[in-house]
């Protein structure tokens, strides 16, 4: 099938042809990041540097894989909410003076040490924590239980704090967030003031000689039987420039990366019932498929694949790359990473995330729906954690630092999981959901999810600006 373009960040179906027009404005970067936003530390996994004679470098920047220590034991619990916490408190601290909820508890216990303001309440105090409970109250306000290392306490927000309880309505468990306000009289709650998110700073990262174009997609489900075959390989064919238009072909000269976020195949026994959804039985096979349906890619693109729910890797989070028996059936030229990765496209940072916890925020942030997933992935750079509530959908391994905390920014975040298309833009980062090349599932049917597949973002590296391609 023919492709046809939609070029701004507004997903629209336009004739096929390239225009400028209605673009994102293109954006100067600095290369420089403060102190508390990503500069602290080596990246988790080393660097693992592939390159081709086309100077296609791809630097693995962090990754699960080959790091896993946990096996579930209590104390590993305890140290990755530790991490947790440390990790998202420091980048609050720096723009709030915290104290340890302790010395609020014992001030209240020993009736002194506080003194009090001119309208009668406590005088303002700050402190950071992990929200362990969000309620409302009788009469309508919020509380919200904080934890730090030393204490929990209790925070109220106002209904009459129109903007604030609005904020307030969209703060999720296991978060890490400051609060500024004022203690009440009994010294037994702070009514909040101030809710302060971990969030992006305002800065710019600016790319310098970087060149070409990066397609992102995701959730291929080679196997199943809602595969969309005939759209797959009309992209494959545009990727090797067997196009009638020649601005296809043009473009498809500029490509230089191929990213997959996860679903390669549709797996085997990931649903009840789902034998009867697939055209190819065995999962070798379908990763046998894959691999062919690959190897037709042009070697000059150069190609990174992360796992999703329904590949072959553990279920629980951060997943590690495909196993070896898998990778052998591909190509040596493909980059397999694990499930988040942090990789460097020739100077362009690219988050990959399958984006399970979509379902989570769907379900516990108003205003995020699968129809618009960037707005998810925006609550998730504000958040700087891409999986903030555990133990709710997503299985989540308890490792000694925890992998989901957005601590280096990246120039794009890219997700997948829930089949539709949503691409945003929040601080500098561009945020893409790419969407998928299955059908509607049974499954979709009963939810009424209708997905947007055979849909292809491509996005130039040297300014972000972003085209989608309808196959």
């Amino acid at each position: 099938m023919s492709p046809s373009f939609a070029t701004s960040e507004t997903v629209s179906k336009v004739t096929c042809e390239v225009s400028s027009s209605n673009a994102s404005p293109s954006k100067k970067y600095s290369s420089s990041f403060p102190s508390g936003y990503g500069s602290k530390g080596l990246p988790d996994a080393g660097l693992n540097l592939n390159s081709n004679a086309n100077g296609s470098n791809i630097n693995i920047m962090s990754d699960i894989t080959d790091m896993s220590t946990c096996v579930g034991e209590y104390m590993e619990f305890v140290q990755y909410f530790r991490n947790r916490y440390s990790k998202l408190s420091d980048m609050i601290r720096g723009r709030i003076t915290a104290r340890p909820i302790e010395s609020l508890n014992k001030n209240r216990k020993q009736g002194s040490g506080l003194k009090r303001s001119g309208g009668g309440d406590y005088s303002e105090v700050s402190i950071i924590g992990m929200v362990s409970e969000v309620r409302s109250t009788a009469n309508g306000h919020k509380m919200l239980q904080l934890e730090d290392p030393t204490g929990s306490f209790l925070v109220l927000v106002h209904q009459a704090e129109k903007d604030l309880f609005e904020e307030a309505s969209k703060i999720i468990l296991d978060e890490v967030i400051g609060i500024t306000g004022s203690l009440t009289n009994d010294g037994s709650l702070i009514v909040a003031k101030k809710i302060i998110l971990p969030d992006l700073p305002n800065i710019s990262h600016r790319r310098e000689g970087t060149w070409g174009k990066a397609v992102f997609t995701s959730d291929v489900h080679i196997g199943s039987s809602t595969f969309l075959e005939e759209e797959w390989c009309g992209f494959l064919d545009f990727l090797n420039g067997k196009c009638d238009n020649d601005q296809m072909k043009e473009l498809s000269k500029d490509i230089r990366y191929l990213v997959i976020a996860g679903d390669l195949v549709d797996g085997i026994g990931i649903f009840p019932g789902q034998e009867h959804e697939l055209d190819i039985l065995d999962i070798y096979d379908q990763y046998a498929k894959a691999a062919e349906y690959f190897s037709q890619v042009p070697e000059h693109i150069q190609i990174i694949i992360s796992p999703g729910n329904h590949d072959a890797v553990r279920q629980a989070e951060p997943q590690p790359r495909f196993p070896e028996r898998i990778t052998s059936l591909f190509e040596d030229r493909i980059t397999f990473v694990g499930n988040p990765a942090l990789v460097d496209l020739d100077g362009v940072r690219v988050l990959m995330y399958h984006g399970r916890s979509i379902d989570d925020l769907v379900a516990s942030v108003p205003g995020v729906s699968y129809q618009e997933p960037e707005k998810a992935m925006i609550e998730m750079l504000k958040r700087r954690h891409l999986s903030p509530i555990y133990g709710s959908r997503v299985s989540i391994a308890p490792e000694k630092q925890d992998h989901f905390v957005i601590d280096q920014i990246p120039d794009i975040l890219h997700c997948g999981h829930v089949h539709t298309i949503g691409i945003g833009r929040y601080k500098n980062v561009l945020a893409i959901n790419s969407g998928t090349w299955q059908s509607q599932t049974e499954f979709q049917k009963r939810v009424n999810l209708m997905p947007t597949p055979a849909q292809v973002p491509i996005v130039d590296l040297s300014t972000l600006r972003t085209t989608l391609l309808h196959f």
